[in-house]
């Protein structure tokens, strides 16, 4: 018996000191859990359709795993991915966040996430075209006065939710200084949207020409 135990002892001592080194690099590492915000993407968006939704940002994830699996290099890349190819109508469409929809390091589960669910509100895309009202913010010098003013173009086209762009009327330029202009002058000025979730389509910036002369 003892000749057997001691029989090529070396290579039976190398084998168990690869077991328990194996061992403390797989199996014994240790569990944690930790908790991470991560950014949201959508995927394949209708093209017809808008969202009146706020589109969530972040979620945040209450995560475990082998701590090798969550080390801040390790969970860095995560995101959550929602792919909304299935979305063609109006309407409201809740989205489960769910552990297939995080790229999550292998070993690593998903105890809950907050919030658990995002509701986005789809509506037809609306186009209108609305006229550009001129905001002078400083009037010109002592003695002179605008007697005239236009932009170009005079119409701007707007796009969004249907809801959103029926509601709106105009837009509007940045405000002109002309606290030193006294004779006909063109600008370029920035044109403003109200709503936030209505945008202007193309430069979004007008030719004003303002007619200026000395008071009589």
């Amino acid at each position: 018996m003892k000749d057997f135990i001691l029989r090529n002892l070396p290579v039976k001592l190398l084998s168990l000191g690869l077991a328990v080194v194996f061992w403390l690099l797989i199996g014994g590492e240790q569990e944690i859990a930790t908790s991470i915000a991560v950014p949201v993407q959508y995927r394949n968006l209708p093209k017809d359709l808008e969202t009146t939704s706020d589109l969530s940002e972040k979620v945040h994830l209450d995560i475990r795993g082998p701590s090798g699996k969550l080390s801040p290099a390790s969970i860095e890349a995560v995101v959550l991915q929602f792919d909304l190819a299935g979305v063609s109508q109006p309407g409201d469409r809740t989205l489960a966040v769910r552990a297939e929809n995080a790229s999550l390091p292998s070993g690593v589960v998903l105890d809950r996430a907050v919030p658990s669910q995002i509701r986005l509100r789809f509506e037809q895309r609306m186009t209108k075209d609305v006229p550009v009202r001129v905001r002078i913010g400083k009037q010109p010098p002592s003695g002179f006065e605008v007697v005239a003013q236009r932009t170009v173009p005079e119409r701007i086209r707007i796009v969004g939710p249907e809801s959103r762009v029926a509601d709106e009327t105009s837009v509007e330029t940045d405000a002109v200084d002309l606290s030193g202009v006294t004779e006909t002058s063109e600008l370029r000025v920035p044109v403003y949207v109200g709503d936030s979730q209505v945008r202007i389509d193309g430069r979004g910036e007008v030719a004003l020409t303002v007619q200026i002369k000395r008071k009589e």
